[in-house]
């Protein structure tokens, strides 16, 4: 906290009530941009948060799934050999095509990801059964049911690292207005008061001298 003390300074402005006012003005947008900015950074944090745990769970469920399904396909390749196993693979019945819509929160575009698929739609196996392992079919299975928690996890993923980018610019507004801009009006207001102040009294005394003078005069004619 000290540290931030050290931006404290007096800007460079005219000791006037006019610049007073100005100043004041200044302040009041300052403090509820502040406030403004405040809460979508709090907002922002709590849909990070919220994001986060379904990646995280969702990432270990789909990495779960994808090392099973590897473990199937180096079977598979074990015991059709690595040229049967590619060929096998060749030529998929079913393609997809990918599709994003993006969703504004908190003036982030956060995308979700989808996809359309083309092709026989019941039919995930792009090969005979007569040459080919039960395991690869265990491992086309798994992917092929996995696909729609692997496009979330993109999702997930992408829209964590624009809501990082937008959480941490937002903070530095915030610690911005917080220990710079605001600090800054609030001393530069307090010395043009006390400056006004000093003035003011200067002409008191400067009217009281110029009342005994005329006195003064009067009682010497």
């Amino acid at each position: 906290m000290a540290n931030e003390v050290n931006f404290v300074a007096v800007l460079n402005v005219n000791p006037t009530r006019m610049e007073l006012s100005r100043l004041k003005k200044s302040l009041e947008v300052a403090l509820r941009g502040h406030k403004l900015l405040k809460d979508k950074r709090d907002e922002l944090m709590r849909r990070f948060l919220e994001m986060m745990r379904e990646e995280k769970k969702l990432r270990a469920e789909v990495e779960e799934k994808l090392v099973l399904s590897q473990k199937y396909l180096q079977s598979s390749a074990a015991t059709m050999g690595e040229k049967d196993l590619k060929t096998a693979l060749l030529l998929p019945k079913q393609t997809a095509s990918p599709e994003v819509v993006e969703n504004n929160f908190m003036s982030v575009r956060i995308p979700e990801f989808s996809y359309k698929m083309h092709g026989e739609e019941n039919d995930i196996f792009s090969y005979g059964y007569a040459h080919t392992s039960c395991d690869l079919d265990r491992a086309v299975e798994i992917i092929f049911k996995l696909r729609d928690k692997i496009v979330r996890l993109a999702s997930l993923e992408k829209s964590l690292a624009l809501m990082a980018g937008e959480i941490e610019r937002t903070r530095r507004r915030v610690n911005a207005l917080e220990y710079v801009m605001i600090p800054n009006y609030h001393e530069t207001i307090r010395y043009i008061i006390m400056k006004l102040d000093e003035s003011e009294r200067s002409n008191s005394i400067r009217l009281l001298k110029v009342k005994d003078m005329i006195i003064l005069e009067k009682i010497e004619k």
